[in-house]
């Protein structure tokens, strides 16, 4: 039987034109934090108090929906722990939170499915130790998939409406929250679990931001759909080169600073919270899908001007760890070996505007010339010195102190800098299997602005090329080029999308429109592929 809302059967109304909304409800959630610590807790009477508290606001607060839905949830009796029957629980919360919040923003609407997430992963994660051969398991498998399509469709349209917008904090402790979900031996991290400790902490402490919430719940099922691809038929280059496709098109697709914000810290953390679905040798496999999303793309969505909406101390400690990630994949793929890729990550670096927005704010805020610093963006590892030693003349440049911690870990660890070479490419075709691409989506731009933003992406394609050909090197020093085909057209890939419909007023609409059609259908995005695979492994568009 679905999780369903159902008409509400309590005996005296609450009364919200007297009062304080907000103290009942808080009121409501404290009492019934209490009543589950009990031995046999009754929560039939919680049932109708926040259905109440729900449907008395247009736009209902997280917490009413939130607490709805757990108290609905536990009210329901299983009669085993089989994982499909789990499973067909989850599809059925997530169908009752979309429900009921139809008449949410788009954020608080992403933001309630934490908890489908976190049942999701429960679910995931028990089918990783079971007998994959037989019919019942295969079925739970094909499922899963199912589901977690059908959420990411449900966020992909989402993410359509103005994602500018901010949504109230939450006026209850999200720790309280929370425990509605997690048995005794729970805890705010096992909630959250494809996060960092630390992401946790910031979520849990103090006054929730429900705009930081919705990217962790982002995130994780963009972590769940990548875990989900290995394991499929697909290995290696072949593998490692559609995963960045579909990072690629997700991040430019969502087009949320939020979620880029944690991609970019968990790449922070020595390995990815992946250990229950994957691999150590899949988790450097995904890890470097990630490293070329986030450091071979220029996402339009990142730049200043852009994100007017966000507080410029969030955007500027984005730029620094994307900074300190960028010089520690220099220094991941130098260990490893990829010398290649280690040098279009140099060159992409000192070609992209990330140096000059960080040497514009930290000269602006001491008043020094810009164009005496420029030679400090070469590099990641020259401008991270730099930082730092301003750092010791005592002018705060991180505002965050566990970034700067990491920043000087990673320099005093790093081994001799790397110098980007030269671009040479005067009088050359450009090599079809570009490492680098400008997401431009939706800027709009006067004639002068235009054609000064297309001097600076020539030249920075330009440099990408230049890095193309360097990682096409072959031992004795020569360049191996793809041939293209009669028509001399540039090979484009296939992402996959949700085919998104041009109006959802609801999200039930949005539930509706996923749930028939999934992620089967496809758009195409000129993007160059991204891969370091050898010339052989020239592919045919992907469905």
């Amino acid at each position: 039987m679905s999780l369903t809302v159902t008409e509400p059967r309590i005996q005296q109304k609450i009364n919200l034109l007297i009062g304080d909304y907000n103290l009942m409800l808080a009121q409501s959630i404290q009492d019934l934090v209490a009543e589950t610590q009990k031995g046999t807790p009754n929560f039939s009477h919680y049932t109708n108090v926040f259905y109440e508290l729900m449907q008395s606001k247009v736009d209902p607060p997280l917490e009413s929906i939130w607490v709805y839905s757990a108290l609905t949830v536990r009210s329901r009796n299983f009669t085993n722990d089989e994982p499909l029957n789990r499973l067909s629980v989850t599809k059925d919360l997530f169908e009752l939170i979309s429900a009921c919040s139809v008449s949410c923003s788009s954020l608080k609407s992403i933001a309630l499915l934490a908890p489908v997430v976190f049942e999701l992963y429960k679910v995931i994660v028990d089918s990783k130790g079971r007998n994959l051969i037989s019919k019942r398991n295969q079925k739970l498998i094909r499922e899963i998939r199912s589901l977690v399509d059908v959420i990411l469709g449900f966020l992909s349209v989402c993410c359509i409406k103005n994602l500018e917008e901010q949504c109230d904090n939450l006026i209850v402790p999200f720790k309280d929250l929370v425990s509605l979900w997690l048995d005794k031996n729970g805890s705010l991290e096992s909630f959250l679990p494809l996060v960092s400790a630390e992401i946790c902490r910031e979520v849990g402490e103090g006054v929730c931001d429900v705009n930081r919430l919705a990217g962790v719940v982002i995130f994780e099922m963009f972590l769940i759909k990548l875990c989900l691809s290995f394991g499929v038929g697909i290995a290696g280059a072949q593998l490692e080169k559609e995963l960045k496709s579909w990072v690629v098109s997700s991040i430019t697709g969502f087009r949320n600073a939020y979620v880029f914000e944690t991609l970019v810290r968990m790449l922070l953390e020595p390995t990815l919270p992946v250990t229950s679905l994957l691999t150590s040798e899949d988790e450097v496999l995904l890890r470097k899908a990630l490293y070329d999303a986030v450091i071979l793309v220029e996402y339009c969505f990142l730049n200043p001007e852009r994100a007017v909406h966000l507080p410029a101390v969030q955007m500027k400690s984005l730029a620094m760890a994307r900074l300190i990630i960028t010089h520690e994949a220099l220094e991941f793929l130098r260990e490893n070996g990829d010398q290649k890729r280690a040098i279009s990550y140099a060159s992409a670096f000192s070609s992209s505007k990330l140096p000059s927005q960080i040497i514009k704010w930290i000269t602006t805020q001491i008043c020094m010339d810009e164009k005496a610093t420029r030679s400090f963006g070469s590099s990641p590892k020259t401008l991270l010195k730099w930082l730092l030693s301003l750092e010791n003349q005592g002018i705060r440049v991180f505002d965050d102190r566990i970034l700067k911690s990491r920043a000087k870990l990673a320099v005093d660890n790093s081994k001799p800098d790397y110098k980007p070479q030269p671009s040479k490419l005067e009088g050359k075709d450009a090599d079809s299997d570009l490492l680098f691409y400008i997401d431009n989506k939706g800027e709009v731009k006067d004639d002068d602005e235009e054609e000064e933003e297309n001097k600076m992406n020539d030249s920075m394609s330009a440099a990408f090329v230049a890095a193309a050909h360097s990682m096409k090197m072959n031992k004795n020093g020569g360049t191996k080029r793809k041939e293209k085909g009669i028509t001399g057209k540039t090979k484009k890939i296939k992402y996959l999308k949700v085919d998104l419909a041009d109006n959802f007023d609801s999200t039930k609409e949005r539930t509706s429109s996923v749930s028939k059609e999934g992620l089967s259908n496809g758009s195409e995005v000129d993007v160059r592929e991204l891969s370091t695979s050898s010339d052989e492994d020239v592919e045919k568009d992907e469905q």
